[in-house]
């Protein structure tokens, strides 16, 4: 199902403006979607209806329009920028006489050939058969089916009946692994939280760089190309960041407008890496017409996952594309960072990205001023161990005063194993 031969299809693209649809489909992103399948489009019908026909989607005028495209440029299949029911499939294919496909089942063919680990193969093949399931009397309509009653009874399981319960079995099957990966991520999870490690996350609109920011990050070289949803397992890097130690970044799926929902299920135990972050770096194409628009999708699908209420730090990246622009940080009315404008091909701002990262993430750091005696010789060790102490002197009555820059948790990690009550602490008086 997944490692298939390279087959030079070619297709007929079908968009409808619908008008009581509230939030049309984008042609121009369709279009990319067909690319990035490896197909090519030998040409697009366009047009409007009120509301689809509940038979074949299109009209009868529109249909032979369609079929007069097909049959003019010899096009393997017939691609609809628009959720199709599966009758309305088979009535097509039957009119057309040739492979026809709707939205979800483009993005699920572009899914099948991403996906690398297991997984993700896992993921996009329970969405798949999620997807057939309602499909599967298409090949199997000559055959008869089972009756009940007497002398009505047929000659035992038909084909249509094996297929949906091996069907049903499979399903079953992967639903259980999904399972098992869900528990080792959630083990996963909760280790880094004991051991109080912040995870980031990159999310964003697909395509908009969140590999390519992410091979700059860390050099993990990750496949990032110029093509929808070239990354669709989730890859974990680590991190060291001054002041706040180690950090494990993120990469995830890309969002797409109305993602279908089928692949938001399939791909929940991935996303839940976005769910539980401490801080989610939003990646935004600044040079993206739509980019509010795309911004507002990620915002739809954040919600649907339960991603909402996890902090965000907007990052603008390709300003390669812009004239003239600088990288710089934009700043909430209290001080926050809350944009960075960056080029993740050029590496301009990264720095910046950086300092905005361990600020947002060090919210909580303590700076401290302390009065260290010779009896507090072990929490002046550890202080030391943990790299926290940033100058150091000796007063006259031999305590030492010691500057330290730490979290508040690492901090109280600290007095712990020094065995020192936080009342017992003394710091140096304010001038």
């Amino acid at each position: 199902m997944f490692e298939r031969p390279d087959v030079g299809e070619r297709a007929v693209i079908v968009h409808l403006e619908i008008s009581s649809h509230n939030e049309p489909e984008d042609l121009g992103e369709f279009v990319e979607l067909v690319r990035s399948a490896g197909v090519e489009a030998v040409d697009t019908v366009t047009g409007s209806r009120n509301q689809p026909s509940p038979r074949l989607f299109v009209g009868e005028g529109k249909l032979d329009e369609i079929r007069s495209s097909v049959l003019a440029s010899e096009a393997d299949v017939v691609l609809f920028n628009h959720a199709l029911s599966p009758s309305q499939e088979r009535n097509l294919e039957r009119e057309l006489k040739c492979r026809v496909l709707d939205r979800t089942g483009v993005i699920l063919d572009i899914f099948a050939q991403r996906a690398r680990t297991h997984e993700g193969k896992l993921q996009v093949e329970l969405a798949q058969l999620d997807h057939m399931a309602t499909r599967l009397v298409r090949g199997w309509t000559h055959l008869e089916r089972q009756k009940g009653g007497i002398g009505l009874r047929g000659p035992g399981e038909t084909q249509l009946e094996t297929d949906r319960r091996l069907l049903r079995a499979r399903i079953k099957a992967i639903h259980k692994r999904l399972d098992k990966v869900r528990r080792q991520r959630d083990q996963g999870r909760r280790a880094r939280k004991r051991a109080d490690i912040p995870t980031v996350s990159l999310v964003g609109y697909t395509n908009a760089g969140k590999s390519t920011l992410f091979n700059r990050i860390t050099t993990a070289h990750v496949y990032a190309a110029d093509q929808l949803f070239a990354t669709l397992d989730p890859t974990l890097r680590r991190l060291e960041l001054p002041d706040i130690g180690p950090v494990v970044l993120a990469d995830t799926v890309g969002f797409i407008r109305h993602l279908p929902h089928k692949l938001v299920e399939a791909f929940r135990a991935t996303l839940e890496e976005t769910a539980e972050a401490s801080l989610l770096l939003h990646v935004i194409d600044c040079a993206d017409e739509r980019r509010e628009e795309n911004m507002e999708q990620v915002d739809d699908v954040l919600l649907e996952i339960g991603a909402d209420e996890v902090p965000v730090l907007q990052v603008y990246n390709k300003i390669d594309l812009l004239d003239d622009f600088r990288p710089r940080i934009d700043r909430s009315e209290d001080g926050v960072p809350a944009r960075v404008w960056v080029s993740a091909v050029t590496g301009e701002g990264i720095d910046t990205l950086f300092d905005a990262i361990v600020e947002r993430l060090a919210e909580d750091v303590l700076n401290l001023s302390l009065l260290l005696g010779p009896h507090d010789g072990k929490l002046r060790a550890l202080l030391h161990e943990a790299g926290s102490v940033l100058s150091e002197e000796y007063l006259d009555n031999g305590d030492a005063q010691v500057e330290a820059r730490l979290q508040t948790r690492d901090w109280h990690q600290l007095l712990s194993r020094a065995g020192v009550r936080p009342d017992q602490v003394r710091y140096a008086p304010v001038e």
